[in-house]
């Protein structure tokens, strides 16, 4: 009998000066069992119009 597939988990990743980065891609990434669904951006100053690099997006 096979099992439904299990619902990923959904995480806010909340970091500073790029570590919230850092930490998506080492370790969430390319986990298939979690939708990394938004970073906090409210404790840098001027950071609201930063956007993660392109060069390292994927689709």
């Amino acid at each position: 009998m096979r099992r439904p597939p299990r619902a990923r988990t959904r995480v806010v990743i909340m970091g500073a000066a790029g570590r919230d980065f850092h930490n998506f891609n080492m370790v969430y990434r390319d986990d298939p069992a979690t939708e990394v669904v938004a970073f906090t951006a409210a404790q840098i100053p001027e950071i609201a119009g930063r956007q993660y690099p392109h060069a390292m997006a994927r689709p």
